[in-house]
């Protein structure tokens, strides 16, 4: 199969990164390396190319109250201005794909418009979901798919876009997102530009939705003023480190969110039947037999995806992601444990290669910043 390419491809290339295969797309895994963009993302910032995640475009009448049905989280709790992370659940409450939806409001015609992100080896089959589940009144549309979408994050991502975006970042809070007109931007494009603060590395940031020509003109500029061009490699890095869970590794469609420790973004309180909702209610009220866990592992050895876990001889788990934390200077990994096995300080053993290494449960997440 063909693998698609982002708008950004090229310059990349250029720039000397090292390209990787990830869901259907040829993507940057690193440039300078893993480790120096890493701590460039910790210490001041780094850029990513994100156009391989699903960007969908939703209005319709009442749009947001026919999203409402698809997901656990009280979509009411946000205005326009605000975007929440939420999940979608299929009617066993398991995890379908984990998003972002953001609320823009009302248009003239009295539709509610809302943006809608997700991971790119979900797009699909999200989008197909979205069709057969929201009612036939509400438009969902694909088309700024072909938009670039850039990430810049780290606690000095706001002090290098506030040159190309006239200090209009400075007041907005996290999870917040606006559009700038052509007036309060310096970048050489007659059109608007979407920007949320938003991230999945930890730290301060903010995600970008802009056109070929002024992404390439974005990307090309903070560089040349010390931004570090970062790949998957340091995304994932960031993101374990920060506890954020990957789909596909972390969670699925047979892990609920209070499986994966994420039943903060559950309202059962709400009034409302969602999909799922029946299965959650159940589970609550019998209780979880295995959660998420975090994992710090002794000496150097790195647990990767589908690494044993033991007590004694009794296998009890698989690590679900894992690296070593360049922050932290640790290995650490996630993996799902019975519920004896979830409790801080518990002391495990993880096969790496043939050997047995020692690894304790922590509190997640691993890294939080300071401020």
């Amino acid at each position: 199969m063909k693998l698609q390419k982002t708008p950004l491809h090229q310059i990349c290339v250029q720039q000397g990164c090292r390209m990787v295969e990830f869901a259907g797309w040829e993507m940057p895994i690193q440039f300078s390396g893993l480790i120096n963009e890493h701590e460039s993302v910790r210490n001041n910032a780094g850029i990513f190319d994100i156009s391989h995640m699903g960007t969908f475009s939703i209005t319709g009448v009442n749009a947001k109250d026919s999203i409402q049905k698809l997901v656990p989280s009280d979509l009411h709790r946000i205005g326009p201005g605000e975007s929440c992370y939420t999940v979608l659940l299929n009617k066993n409450g398991g995890i379908i794909d984990d998003l972002i939806i953001y609320d823009l409001g009302i248009d003239k015609e009295n539709n509610d418009c809302l943006i809608v992100i997700v991971n790119a080896a979900c797009k699909h089959s999200d989008l197909e979901w979205f069709k057969q589940n929201l009612n036939k009144e509400v438009n969902i549309s694909n088309s700024i798919d072909k938009k670039v979408l850039l990430a810049i994050q780290g606690p000095n991502s706001e002090k290098y876009l506030n040159k190309y975006f006239k200090n209009c970042l400075s007041n907005l809070p996290r999870f917040g997102h606006c559009t700038i007109d052509p007036k309060n931007h310096t970048l050489k494009s007659n059109k608007s530009i979407f920007v949320s603060r938003t991230g999945y590395t930890g730290e301060d940031g903010f995600e970008i939705l802009l056109d070929e020509l002024e992404a390439k003109e974005l990307w090309i500029n903070l560089i040349n003023e010390g931004i570090k061009p970062c790949g998957l490699g340091a995304r994932d890095t960031l993101r374990l480190e920060a506890g954020m869970l990957l789909y596909g590794n972390d969670m699925n469609s047979n892990t609920t969110p209070f499986n994966a420790k994420l039943g903060w973004l559950v309202n059962l309180e709400m009034q409302g039947d969602f999909i799922g909702r029946e299965a959650l209610e159940k589970q609550v009220a019998q209780g979880i037999e295995e959660k998420l866990v975090g994992l710090e592992i002794k000496g150097k050895g790195i647990a990767r995806k589908g690494y044993e876990i033991f007590n004694g001889m009794n296998k009890v788990g698989e690590i679900t992601s894992g690296s070593w934390s360049p922050t932290l200077k640790q290995a650490i990994a996630l993996a799902y444990l019975p519920e004896e096995f979830t409790k801080a300080g518990t002391v495990l053993d993880i096969k790496i290669r043939n050997k047995m290494h020692e690894a304790s449960v922590v509190k997640l997440p691993f890294y939080r910043r300071v401020s």
